[in-house]
């Protein structure tokens, strides 16, 4: 097991000399608390977010960005969780904005019901069974523009429309689907996206210093630096399932999970695969160092009421000493956690495997340990599914002592895919899911 383990312009965040955090945290209040187990690894602390109203966050942090936000709550806070720095402090990263499906003329389309939203990195604390706002920095472009969630590049990412589904919005090469977060020793930021898929370095103010991105993705428009310095059989990746998973490791290099089996050589092959890759990072090379082959245990054993492959997904990678990382499988309704050492024996990067053309590919083999695949060896800690209390679609895992983990859900804003996802007058039909921080306890630590 493993031990025990700046920007340039003003900054918009809700501290005093800006908003006051008097103006946010007005408007939320405690939620009910839970405590449950199942004698063995048992849920200790349930915090809750309660609601704050989007357009009234958003608008204290870039003015005039949301000029209607349908009745959404902030929400989507639960992309991923890592500490803060004191006792029951966290800095959290929303995902892209309020986003759903809506099929037209047999077609689905990819919503955007509130389009002005930018991603934000928003601190919180678990204060009894509320999860309170400190502080939020929104995401921007080097001219301070917020970068926004749309969809990037026209006939590869989703075409991006309103929440009806009735009229096409605009591609823009600024958009983030932010989803892991890291805090580097010098207070800037690294994220991850899917839509590249991207690992991006963010000052303390929220300005976007670099986007890193596959070679050959040909991205152009955008309003800070991009540097084609990833693997460019990343290009395969499954829509909206990029980079999801981020780790600082002790020594500075950030882990990144590709959060589905890459479409390669196509879809159907991505779709059946249980094999994806961790890629290690170095900030001080700018370069990635090394790429590990992850295989998924099998779906029904992830998720005994699912049976679909395709449902397999990486969510939250976590530094718990050494070389070693906490690694979550999941589904959107039950995940496991697993140890895996990064073996400098399992290192893939730069041979057959990064190349597109070699046939079978990685993700096509049935057993790639016995095509000689140097496959990460992993231990299971514990199966949420079984443990009380948990919520589905946990997305953020942070270590906070070697007892004890804090798991965030990603509750989609309170939306639900088609059309009765709005009224008709166009006001969000809540789902009633709410944002959480559990705390859970493992018996025998980690």
């Amino acid at each position: 097991m493993p031990p025990h383990a700046t920007g340039r312009r003003r900054t918009h965040r809700l501290v005093a000399g800006g908003v006051p955090l008097a103006v946010i945290g007005a408007l939320a209040a405690g939620g009910p608390a839970v405590g449950a187990g199942d004698g063995t690894t048992r849920v200790v602390r349930t915090a809750t977010l309660d609601d704050i109203p989007l357009g009234a966050f958003s608008n204290a942090l870039l003015p005039g960005t949301v000029g209607n936000d349908r009745g959404v709550d902030l929400g989507g806070i639960g992309s991923d969780i890592y500490p803060g720095g004191h006792t029951g402090e966290f800095w959290t990263v929303t995902d892209r904005g309020p986003n759903g499906q809506v099929k037209v003329d047999g077609t689905k389309r990819r919503t955007f019901p509130v389009p002005g939203f930018d991603p934000a990195i928003v601190k919180i604390r678990v204060s009894g069974n509320t999860v309170r706002v400190l502080d939020a920095i929104p995401v921007t472009t080097a001219s301070g523009k917020p970068v926004t969630g749309l969809s990037n590049q026209e006939g590869r990412d989703e075409a991006p429309y309103s929440y009806d589904a009735r009229t096409a919005l605009q591609y823009n090469p600024n958009g983030l689907d932010t989803e892991g977060i890291v805090r580097a020793a010098d207070g800037s930021f690294w994220l991850v996206d899917e839509y590249g898929p991207s690992l991006v370095h963010v000052s303390a103010r929220g300005e976007v210093l670099t986007r890193y991105v596959p070679k050959g993705l040909g991205l152009t428009g955008t309003d800070y630096p991009v540097v084609e310095a990833l693997p460019s059989v990343l290009r395969h990746r499954k829509t909206n399932r990029g980079f999801e998973g981020l780790a600082q490791l002790p020594g500075g290099d950030l882990v990144m999970a590709v959060q589905s089996p890459l479409s390669l050589p196509d879809t159907d092959a991505g779709e059946a695969s249980r094999t994806t890759r961790l890629l290690r990072f170095s900030p001080k090379k700018k370069a990635v160092i090394a790429e590990y082959a992850y295989r998924f245990d099998p779906v029904n054993v992830v998720d005994p009421s699912e049976d679909d492959t395709s449902e397999l997904k990486i969510s939250s990678v976590v530094a718990v000493g050494g070389n070693w990382l906490l690694v979550e499988e999941r589904t959107d309704k039950a995940a496991r956690l697993h140890t895996v050492r990064l073996d400098r024996a399992a290192n893939i990067l730069g041979g057959p495997w990064d190349d597109d053309t070699t046939s079978p590919s990685l993700e096509q083999l049935e057993d790639p340990a016995a095509s000689g695949v140097p496959v990460l060896t992993k231990k299971l800690v514990v199966d949420l599914g079984t443990v009380a209390g948990v919520p589905g679609k946990i997305e953020g895992i942070a270590r906070v002592d070697h007892e004890t983990l804090a798991l965030i859900n990603d509750n989609d804003f309170g939306m639900t895919d088609g059309e009765g996802a709005f009224d008709a007058r166009g006001r969000l039909v809540d789902s009633g899911v709410e944002t959480s921080v559990i705390y859970v306890r493992l018996p025998h630590g980690i």
